[in-house]
């Protein structure tokens, strides 16, 4: 199968090299026209923030190698190609196939089994579509990658479980209450960590949201992203007894929170159980608050010990998504050696039907007076069974065949049948 991908992912460089080769939907549409035009295959880009990959196909010339495409990166980029090329891979013909099954079911993913990357490939196609860089070969390779993808992450439990720090919290919260309408949450702070987890809380449709923060400016615009009410950091002790769920993250160098203050503020709750997730570093809370009744006191490695847990249980169906994509290459590959195959073979038939009848309907003029019904049936019976015989060898051959076209552009076998057999589209 004559395709190709170039590529670099979070295996094989750094994110700063990324950052400087990644595609902004701005550049990925200049990419997309210059390639129509400049590389002469089929082309689909997918640039994600942990890889980059140029996925090559088509039927006809000999797709570009290493330091076409490194020059071509080069003319989009201020970037020496030579620069590029020790940290791009290449995948061709089935191995290529494996590669974008993998990749759009997250088996090659920094976080095994998430689900931005099948979405990311389906926008990839839609992209080379709109800029007329997708043939049939990669239509029906990512259309095909989709099917697989959506199969593993239902198939198997390679998806299973929250495995991101924000979205831990949630289930740390949920194992103290079964719902949320009637309850108050807290976020002490306003680091990037924390406005993802408070993302995550807000979606469980909290009573209210309380931000507080020692700069103002900060809490009031954390507080608008979620439909939250400001309280003043000096105030922290009545938002902690106003709270149900507490998620602190604030950059102090010591506990915000102590045990004096906390028995402060538990002789004035009239609440149950406060569940805090303290995802700061240094701590927010005195370590020893936890006692599991009236406080529950989670920290970021309580969160990164599940989440390792959480990765290891999707890494054991890795085995059988791996044997799913492994099939799946397969069924690709013959499918598309038909299709591809299927015009020619039935032309080969039509051309050869056509001679054997004229061939036969010559011979039985003549034999007009000599042969009977019988004798016409069995001839007619022998010169098909030659044609068969004659046509079985090839056509085996070219159902056979899985091989890709050679770099250098030589015929395959298919190509080869075209002109022995003169056959033209």
């Amino acid at each position: 199968m004559n395709l190709r991908v170039f590529g670099l992912s979070f295996r094989t460089t750094s994110i700063g090299l990324r950052e400087r080769l990644g595609f902004t939907p701005s550049t990925l549409l200049l990419a997309l026209e210059r390639a129509n035009s400049e590389l002469a295959c089929e082309v689909v880009l997918l640039s994600t923030c942990n890889r980059v990959e140029f996925y090559l196909g088509g039927e006809g010339a000999p797709l570009p190698g290493f330091k076409e495409l490194g020059e071509f990166w080069g003319r989009i980029y201020p970037v020496d190609s030579l620069a590029i090329e020790p940290h791009l891979y290449c995948h061709e013909g089935h191995e290529a196939i494996r590669h974008l099954f993998r990749v759009t079911s997250s088996l090659d993913s920094m976080v095994l089994g998430e689900g931005q990357i099948a979405a990311q490939a389906k926008q990839a196609l839609e992209a080379a579509q709109a800029s007329g860089c997708a043939g049939p070969m990669l239509n029906a390779l990512f259309q095909h990658a989709r099917v697989i993808a959506r199969r593993i992450r239902t198939e198997t439990g390679i998806a299973q479980g929250h495995v991101s720090v924000s979205s831990l919290a949630v289930d740390f919260v949920s194992e103290v209450f079964d719902q949320f309408t009637d309850k108050t949450v807290a976020v002490i702070g306003a680091g990037k960590m924390g406005e993802l987890t408070l993302k995550h809380l807000a979606e469980l449709k909290p009573k209210r949201i309380l931000v507080t923060n020692r700069n103002p400016d900060k809490a009031k615009a954390v507080a608008e992203t979620c439909g939250g009410q400001v309280v003043p950091f000096e105030n922290l002790d009545e938002l902690l007894i106003r709270s149900d769920i507490v998620l602190s993250t604030t950059g102090a160098s010591e506990p915000i929170v102590d045990r004096a203050r906390w028995q402060r503020v538990q002789a004035q709750r009239r609440k149950g159980t406060m569940v805090v997730i303290d995802i700061a570093v240094p701590r927010d809370f005195e370590p020893t608050l936890h006692d599991g009744e009236t406080m529950c006191l989670y920290n970021i490695d309580d969160l990164q010990k599940v989440r390792e847990t959480r990765i290891a249980d999707r890494r054991s169906h890795l085995g059988t998504a791996e044997a799913m994509v492994d099939k799946e290459v397969g069924l690709f590959e013959s499918d598309w050696l038909r299709r591809r195959n299927g015009p020619v073979i039935a032309r080969l038939n039509r051309e050869f039907e056509a001679k054997r009848k004229a061939v036969v309907g010559q011979l039985m003029q003549k034999l007009a007076d000599r042969v009977g019904a019988e004798d016409r049936a069995a001839i007619e019976g022998a010169f098909r069974l030659l044609q068969n015989q004659f046509l079985h060898g090839p056509i085996s051959a070219l159902a056979e065949e899985t091989t890709k076209r050679s770099p250098s552009g030589k015929h395959t076998l298919l190509d080869a049948l075209r002109q022995l057999f003169r056959i033209h589209d």
